[in-house]
């Protein structure tokens, strides 16, 4: 997600590594270059959420911010990320292999560490563009951050509420299949944190844009997750 201001703006994510023309074509649709980017927010490190991160990085000098718990994983010091083996495990479901050719063309097995991932600075807004506030929702990986920006009722949710995916089998606010978080109790507890941020939009890291309170959203998704 681009978060603009004036010249400037804040990057939320940056998709598989397969997705950085993607990325860079999206910043000049908005009449933005690279290095309008004052940093690379990143709400978690698998490889669909940080594909273009460390190029940006490394090719115009952009800090790339997450919690302090996600750093070591964005260093790959160890990799939380669903395996083959689990998906093989899985490919009689539906939507299953399609997903997987996607994300293997994409580079979502490929080795893509950012070198010097920095942590937040300090607690609370930060002094980016759109003045986001990280909100800690561990659960899909340990230190998983969606972004509130409180000025404009946005929730960046990431992973750890979306509103879709090929493997799911149904539309709507829900946590990702199973297979896909490190500890899938923790994210469920993770949903009473949307559901107290004062936002009317949420932004999944799967699925459309979700219109109404993040409240009811995590209502939603915390019904669908206990059925």
């Amino acid at each position: 997600m681009i978060v603009a201001d004036g010249d400037t703006c804040t990057l939320i994510d940056t998709g598989y590594p397969g997705d950085r023309d993607a990325v860079l074509a999206s910043l000049a649709a908005v009449g933005l270059a690279p290095e309008a980017v004052r940093a690379v927010l990143v709400t978690h490190a698998h490889n669909d959420h940080i594909g273009a991160a460390e190029y940006l990085r490394t090719t115009y000098g952009t800090p790339v911010l997450m919690h302090q718990q996600e750093v070591p994983h964005a260093r790959r010091d160890f990799l939380n990320q669903v395996t083959v083996g689990q998906v093989l495990l899985r490919a009689w479901q539906p939507g299953v292999v399609p997903w997987a050719v996607h994300a293997l063309t994409a580079g979502g097995t490929a080795h893509v560490p950012v070198t010097e991932p920095q942590p937040f600075p300090a607690p609370g807004r930060l002094d980016l563009p759109g003045g986001p506030v990280p909100v800690h929702t561990p659960g899909h990986t340990k230190g998983h951050s969606a972004y509130h920006l409180p000025d404009s009722g946005i929730l960046v949710s990431g992973d750890a509420l979306v509103t879709a995916h090929p493997t799911s089998r149904v539309d709507g606010p829900q946590l990702l299949p199973g297979m896909f978080h490190t500890d899938r109790a923790r994210a469920l507890d993770s949903l009473s944190v949307p559901a107290e941020v004062e936002a009317a939009t949420i932004l999944p890291g799967h699925g459309p844009v979700y219109r109404g309170p993040a409240r009811l959203a995590a209502e939603l998704a915390r019904e669908r997750a206990t059925k």
